[in-house]
């Protein structure tokens, strides 16, 4: 049985470049070993013995026993099979472990780099905001200073507008002034006009009413005188 053993040894080839290669190696070892248990505790007697007295011929039941034999080795590793898979297994893992390291040297000096980009980025932020802050400062100095201008200008329009209205006013009230006066004056000079040519005129009725008067007078006189004188003759 031994020897059908070392004829069917056969060596295992797998991929070691992966971790999935090398849980199927890690895999494939535990197999075979559990395997070779089996092989080693096989009792070939008391397998033909069950198949004789199950019905088989001795011929059959030890054949059935050799191909049992060579379907088992055909299957199993040696220990130098595992041995390979094990160093195999082993030197993936170093280089996993190496891969992992690189990894982590890479996360590390990504996460160095990240840090200095966020903290320029920032300073460029901080930077922004007092250039900002700054700019917003200036402008409410510069709208400050154009409020406080136009309010002066505003200031000395309404008071050049005020002295422009105060003028006007004193001019049209020295023109009403003016022109009151002189209406005045020529009203006066109307009115002493009309007094003096009434006065003309009531002087002109005064010595037409004396004229008429005196010839009365004289009419009556003579009509007296010629009364009389009739009388007397």
């Amino acid at each position: 049985m031994y020897e059908h053993v070392r004829k069917g040894e056969s060596s295992i080839r797998g991929d070691c470049g992966s971790f999935s290669a090398a849980r199927r190696m890690c895999g494939a070892a535990h197999w075979y070993n559990c395997r070779m248990s089996e092989a080693i505790a096989f009792d070939t007697h008391r397998f033909v013995k069950h198949l004789t007295e199950a019905g088989f011929t001795e011929r059959q039941a030890e054949t059935l026993a050799e191909e049992q034999v060579t379907l088992l080795n055909a299957n199993l590793a040696t220990k130098s099979d595992v041995a390979r898979i094990e160093a195999g297994v082993e030197a993936l893992r170093q280089e996993t472990k190496s891969d992992i390291a690189r990894l982590e040297a890479g996360i590390e000096a990504l996460r160095q780099e990240t840090k200095s980009d966020i903290a320029r980025l920032e300073a460029g932020i901080e930077a922004l905001r007092q250039e900002t802050k700054a700019e917003i400062e200036g402008l409410r100095q510069e709208t400050k200073a154009g409020i406080e201008g136009l309010r002066q200008e505003t200031k000395a329009g309404i008071e050049g507008l005020r002295q422009e209205t105060k003028a006007e006013i004193e001019g049209l009230r020295q023109e009403t002034k003016a022109g009151i006066e002189g209406l005045r004056q020529e009203t006066k000079a109307e009115i002493e006009g009309l007094r003096q040519e009434t006065k003309a005129q009531i002087e002109a009725s005064k010595v037409s009413l004396i004229k008429w008067m005196f010839a009365a007078l004289v009419a009556q006189t003579t009509i007296t005188l010629a009364v009389i004188s009739m009388l007397l003759t």
